[in-house]
């Protein structure tokens, strides 16, 4: 499991980059550049993480099922993901 500091930080990057989200659009389209600078840093979405919603772990993240590969994994065995099954061949 992730230290929670990690996770509240990233919800707080979360909430920023929506805060800002409407202020970064204009200034994107007037070219403003030096505007954009003057943002905090946090506003940016690049700067926000994609975390495994079990463990909240950041590496090895599947997008389609918003888990990491471990957690799917254990998941998948157990059942817990339908349509998914233990590929044997």
């Amino acid at each position: 499991m992730a230290k929670t500091a990690w996770l509240e930080r990233n919800k707080k990057k979360t909430e920023t980059v929506k805060k800002f989200a409407a202020k970064r659009a204009e200034l994107k389209a007037k070219g403003d550049y030096a505007g954009l600078a003057k943002l905090p840093r946090n506003a940016s979405p690049v700067r926000v993480v994609n975390r495994c919603k079990m463990s909240g772990r950041r590496h090895a993240y599947l997008r389609k099922f918003g888990v990491s590969r471990l957690t799917f994994r254990e998941m998948a065995l157990n059942g817990l993901i339908p349509g998914v099954t233990k590929a044997s061949w």
